[in-house]
């Protein structure tokens, strides 16, 4: 498994990179079998979104860090440093570009983009 991790360095600009989650196998309800998963990370709100077709925004950082889980539709996300990756349906996005010039986004689908959303602390 992995998400899109966008970031921003010590100099303001944001960056992708990939993320690869590690998964160990373990028992996580009692006392079906173990499965594969990941270690917790404690979060504060989750909220659900919707961005009509055409919606397209200013550049800005993501005002606190959080992660993404596109639901349907899809937007085209472009770093300051001019790379732009799509999240689709199914995609997992980690925003931690809370400072810096930010990463602008559009709606690419001809249907809403649909996400929820965990903000962490």
């Amino acid at each position: 498994m992995h998400y899109h991790n966008l970031f921003a360095a010590d100099d303001g600009e944001s960056h992708w990179r990939t993320v690869d989650v590690p998964l160990e196998e373990r028992s996580f309800a009692p006392p079906a079998q173990a499965i594969f998963v990941s270690e917790a990370e404690p979060a504060v709100a989750t909220i659900f979104l919707r961005l009509d077709p055409g919606w397209n925004e200013p550049i800005h950082p993501t005002p606190k860090r959080q992660t993404l889980f596109c639901l349907g539709g899809a937007v085209r996300v472009t770093a300051s440093d001019g790379e732009a990756r799509e999240i689709g349906k199914g995609d997992v996005w980690r925003m931690e570009d809370t400072h810096g010039k930010g990463h602008h986004t559009e709606v690419i689908s001809d249907d809403a983009f649909k996400a929820a959303v965990v903000q962490f602390d």
